[in-house]
């Protein structure tokens, strides 16, 4: 049992080391692997950047929440209307930030679904950003509160679950439709696939 595995890897090694003899390195590999690790570099540094503008925005409003809000001996007494600037704040906020999440790993899926019609898949994703983007705008402008509510001009826990609801129903939303997306997506690039290795018409029909 030794030898033949000791045959078997002699083998192997001879077979893989003759065909090694005859390959020789990218000339621009050297290249390649620097601006591999220049990206990545890169790549790091937005991250960086994205997460501490992030906690800079979230200090800056928990900031102006607390000097904006009137207090007594009670405590603090919020205004509604500051926590409605926040729930439209998050909710542009998360539509920003949402989007080109999703695209950037959107685009690699739509290659690969209309590879055999690169200009639909890039129309395919410009037109689900626009439909994207009305979404979310329509959502905020349907759900934004104009007026103070009836019973108090204060925040209460209702109308904190409120604001909950509306940022969850958002996500739900994009969610559902995302999942939607990726479902008809595959059966949209194979009916495009077929239809433009078809002929036309003329030709199957000549009567």
């Amino acid at each position: 049992m030794a030898d033949l595995e000791s045959n078997i890897e002699s083998r192997l090694h001879e077979a893989l080391g003759a065909e090694g003899d005859h390959t020789e390195p990218a000339p621009d590999l050297f290249s390649r692997v620097v601006g591999s690790i220049a990206d990545d570099r890169r790549r790091r540094t937005r991250v960086h950047r994205l997460v501490l503008a992030w906690a800079a925005g979230l200090a800056l409003a928990v900031a102006l929440t607390v000097m904006l809000t009137p207090r007594d001996e009670e405590g603090l007494h919020m205004p509604w209307w500051i926590l409605e600037i926040a729930t439209t704040a998050a909710l542009v906020a998360i539509a920003i930030w949402l989007g080109p999440f999703i695209k950037r790993f959107g685009r690699a899926y739509a290659a690969d679904v209309f590879h055999d019609n690169p200009l639909t898949g890039k129309s395919y994703i410009v037109l689900t950003d626009v439909v994207y983007y009305l979404i979310f705008t329509a959502y905020i402008l349907f759900t934004v509160r104009v007026e103070a509510p009836d019973f108090s001009g204060d925040v209460t826990a209702g109308m904190v679950r409120s604001e909950l609801v509306r940022i969850g129903g958002i996500l739900l939303i994009i969610g559902v439709l995302h999942g939607l997306n990726i479902v008809i997506m595959p059966v949209l690039g194979r009916l495009f696939s077929l239809n433009r290795r078809l002929p036309p018409r003329w030709e199957r029909d000549p009567g």
